[in-house]
């Protein structure tokens, strides 16, 4: 149990409307343009590693106890990570050429081809997001009930002004949990929030949308955190927001969350083709409350990046299996995303310099599977409720 309040049975009875909706989320590949690398090199006593690796002191520990020696004898020197997102968390091939090398006396290098890259890595773990909530008839939140199997908790607690809710996760899926994946799963770039924003995000537009009302207007007036009102008023100025009822053909969404003490809040405009079903990002715009930010350039570039890295799990990137094996092991059938994908993004970080810093490299991109979706519906009146939104489920989305 994440959050529970109020009397759900009492919310649905006051609703005017009922919403019981089911989300689904695929397993990600982390798909680094670098594979997992290591090069291991024995000085009598002394053990030297050069790797890719995000965990150099866990490293540290993991040769010294494989290899049954003193931890100050092992130097981690940890090269360019060459793209990681949380799975170079992991030391593998750390370890195996520390063994190599210890077996042969000689310096060994151990290379992951692009094959072995996607049969060993630890998948963003798919996920199932349940959802049963209502509104009354002035378009307040009446109750919300979110049942989340097996992505994480992170980013799972509503943080709307709702009385009556009740949030419970089932498992993350890693860290030697007990879980329904049949293979080695991991964190991966936000863990858990990029799915739980995905739903709780779609969830709000489908109420809006019934009620009437604007998705902006909605989530404002359902909200009481003056911090996430000011990031969604800024973002929506940014933008140029003009209020509509959704499915207003403009392709335009709008999605909030918060991500590692940061507030955030992003609008997109999408062109869905009706013949192909291909969406197309026009343009993103995305206003952070990070506090304090120390290097306001540095944070500007990784929400830039979130924002073009979210794109793939948005549209394309899914793992596909037939029964034990694994399809996908390159590039030509799991699409990351390319420069000819990219909108015109606008960012925006808030002037808190009185305020302690939070974290900045990932909160952007935990908002653009739900911006997308609530963009595709808004221009072509199909609601997706799975990621990745590829040409197949839209089509199936706009046949409903």
């Amino acid at each position: 149990m994440v959050k529970s309040e109020g009397d759900l049975k009492n919310g649905e009875e006051h609703s005017s409307d009922v919403f019981d909706k089911t989300y689904f989320d695929g397993y990600k590949a982390h798909a680094p343009i670098e594979p997992h690398a290591a090069v291991a090199n024995f000085e009598g006593k002394k053990l030297t590693i050069w790797a890719s690796t995000q965990t150099p002191f866990r490293a540290k520990e993991e040769v010294a106890e494989a290899l049954s020696i003193s931890e100050k004898n092992v130097r981690i020197i940890p090269a360019f990570v060459g793209g990681g997102f949380g799975g170079k968390s992991s030391n593998m091939q750390i370890i195996e050429a520390a063994r190599l090398a210890k077996l042969t006396g000689k310096p060994v290098q151990v290379e992951r081809t692009r094959k072995e890259e996607f049969f060993f890595d630890t998948f963003r773990p798919a996920a199932i997001v349940k959802i049963r909530s209502g509104v009354d008839k002035g378009g307040k939140i009446t109750f919300w009930n979110y049942d989340e199997y097996f992505a994480g908790e992170r980013g799972a607690a509503e943080f709307y002004n709702i009385s009556n809710t009740k949030t419970t996760v089932y498992g993350s899926g890693w860290d030697g949990e007990p879980s329904a994946h049949p293979f080695a799963t991991g964190p991966w770039r936000a863990p858990g929030n990029n799915t739980n924003t995905f739903a709780r995000e779609s969830q709000i537009d489908i109420m809006a949308a019934k009620a009437g009302i604007d998705p902006l207007e909605f989530r404002l007036k359902n909200l009481s955190d003056e911090k996430m009102k000011a990031v969604l008023k800024a973002a929506a100025d940014k933008f140029g927001w003009k209020p509509a009822k959704s499915p207003s053909g403009r392709g335009f969404g709008v999605a909030c969350a918060t991500d590692a003490g940061t507030y955030v809040a992003a609008i997109a405009e999408v062109e869905v083709n009706k013949a192909s079903c291909e969406v197309k990002v026009k343009r993103v715009t995305c206003v952070q409350d990070m506090g304090l930010a120390i290097n306001p350039e540095g944070a500007k570039i990784q929400m830039e990046g979130c924002i073009t890295m979210g794109l793939g799990y948005a549209l394309k990137e899914d793992i596909h299996f037939k029964g034990g094996e694994i399809l996908d092991l390159n590039f030509d059938t799991y699409e990351i995303p390319r420069f000819s994908w990219l909108p015109k993004i606008e960012t925006e970080i808030m002037d808190k310099k009185n305020e302690d810093p939070q974290g900045g490299g990932e909160p952007a991109i935990v908002v653009m599977g739900a911006v997308i979706a609530n963009a595709i519906y808004d221009a072509s009146g199909a609601r997706v409720m799975q990621l990745p939104m590829n040409p197949e489920r839209v089509k199936e989305a706009m046949k409903g």
